[in-house]
């Protein structure tokens, strides 16, 4: 079966195609990120207005990268929550209109569940159940994957994202947009145990909080510019750093021994980070669990991971007719 996703839930423009949940046909992203970088972070309405200009031209190279046209498509599938809701509505309102044009089934994608299945293009044997730490710029979950389409979240964030988190602290410490990439890239040459930042403490066992620790890393830096001082950028990126990935990694493992998992799982644009990846792999081979990691292409946001839930969902018999709306926000296991 073949499907042709698209994604715009935030600065990315794509589509793909995917052939089965597994096999990648072609990948098409489309970004702002440049364009945002300027303003230290994304501004919706330049999202969705480079949305509006570049959905139709990847629509397009989707398809010829692909080798097909619009009759070898069995199914259009497209991102309809949660995201930013002018750019949501781009997505969806094409993928509406070139769904009704061609006569193709109409399926939607939770964003989340999109990320998750990012994992099936790289592992294709990869099948639930398993646990999954979802960590993006928007959400932090870590989410027992019962099934394709059947979801049980077991902690999340109660505060900001971890995404969010790294963005604020890369803005505070002149490092540029996006954070993950930057902040990690000038945590190579500093020291992670340079300055003491605190771990939050939550309700609920697999629930994070990142507020405090970004307000931490924030304090620092004034009360050192208040001193005539300057903190170390690469020693605090490698301290926040190293904190945030603790936090996530001890918090996924957690679940994973209290549930008895056997395979776990990264999905998200944090999962990129390299830090986190090597805690989560470490501390998993301790608990004798399989540890999966999402190919780096398909942490971010893209299309490729929507066609292959796309491909999942359209099995479970979930699809849409002309009245689907796009949301800013829905839970992952909202069926």
């Amino acid at each position: 079966m073949i499907v042709l996703g698209f994604e715009s839930s935030c600065d990315e423009t794509a589509a793909a195609v995917v052939e089965d949940g597994r096999i990648v046909r072609s990948n098409v992203i489309a970004t702002s990120v440049a364009e945002q970088a300027l303003y230290g972070g994304v501004v919706p309405e330049i999202a969705s207005r480079r949305h509006a200009e570049s959905i139709s031209m990847v629509a397009d190279k989707a398809l010829a990268d692909a080798g097909m046209t619009m009759q070898d498509i069995d199914a259009v599938a497209v991102t309809f929550a949660p995201g930013l809701i002018g750019a949501v509505l781009v997505g969806v309102n094409f993928a509406k209109g070139l769904a009704y044009s061609a006569g193709k089934p109409l399926v939607p994608v939770h964003h989340l569940r999109g990320h998750i299945a990012a994992n099936y293009l790289t592992h294709p044997d990869l099948e639930p159940p398993f646990l999954c730490l979802v960590a993006s710029g928007g959400h932090s979950h870590i989410v027992e994957v019962q099934d394709w389409c059947r979801y049980r979240v077991l902690g999340r964030t109660v505060d900001d994202a971890a995404g969010e988190a790294f963005d604020k602290v890369a803005r505070t410490l002149g490092l540029p947009y996006p954070g993950g990439p930057s902040v990690s890239q000038a945590a190579r040459d500093g020291d992670p145990h340079a300055y003491k930042l605190p771990v939050p403490h939550v309700e609920g066992k697999y629930n994070v909080s990142f507020s405090g620790l970004k307000t931490a890393v924030i304090n620092e830096v004034h009360n050192a510019e208040q001193r005539g001082e300057a903190v170390s950028v690469a020693d605090m990126a490698a301290s926040f750093q190293e904190r945030i990935a603790q936090i996530l990694a001890k918090k996924l493992l957690s679940a994973a021994a209290d549930t008895g998992a056997k395979t776990v799982c990264l999905a998200g644009g944090v999962a990129a980070n390299g830090r986190l990846r090597q805690l989560v792999n470490d501390g998993a081979q301790k608990l004798g669990a399989k540890v999966l990691l999402p190919a780096l292409k398909y942490c971010g946001d893209n299309a490729a991971m929507i066609a292959a839930q796309g491909y999942f969902e359209y099995r479970d018999g979930n699809l849409a007719d002309l009245s689907l709306n796009g949301l800013p926000t829905l839970p992952i296991d909202y069926r």
